[in-house]
């Protein structure tokens, strides 16, 4: 029995894992519009309400040089190890306010895993500044 629990455990993580990893990136860029208003990415992008994008797939959380993160990215940075990896983002582009609560984000969420994944795959295509 345990064994068969191990096993489904692993069938739905695989089954995830390879849900997170699809999207369309130009589809992305219809999503990211709604983050425009306080979002930027790109050779230009400036920090506004929001960080720069550039580079966030991959990157420690409040790693943007120059904006000004709330308490609660700050004391997540101080854990330390989370990482802006394609399940934490899901996470996040989820609820934002209840995954990592009292950070500073109005934005509510994307409830359309497809949009997620679109919008994942997008800011994959803007690499961090070297």
């Amino acid at each position: 029995m345990k064994r068969l629990i191990a096993v489904a455990g692993m069938l739905v993580l695989a089954a995830t894992g390879s849900a997170l990893a699809e999207g369309d990136a130009k589809k992305g860029e219809k999503v990211f519009k709604k983050c425009k208003a306080c979002h930027q990415v790109g050779e230009k992008a400036k920090n506004k309400v929001g960080p720069i994008l550039n580079g966030i797939v991959g990157s420690e959380i409040a790693s943007v040089e120059g904006f000004k993160y709330s308490k609660a990215f700050k004391a997540k940075k101080e854990e330390g190890g989370f990482v802006w990896d394609e399940a934490n983002l899901h996470g996040y582009l989820t609820k934002p306010k209840k995954f990592i609560p009292k950070n500073k984000m109005a934005f509510a969420g994307l409830k359309k895993e497809k949009d997620r994944n679109n919008l994942i795959a997008y800011l994959k295509t803007f690499p961090a500044a070297e």
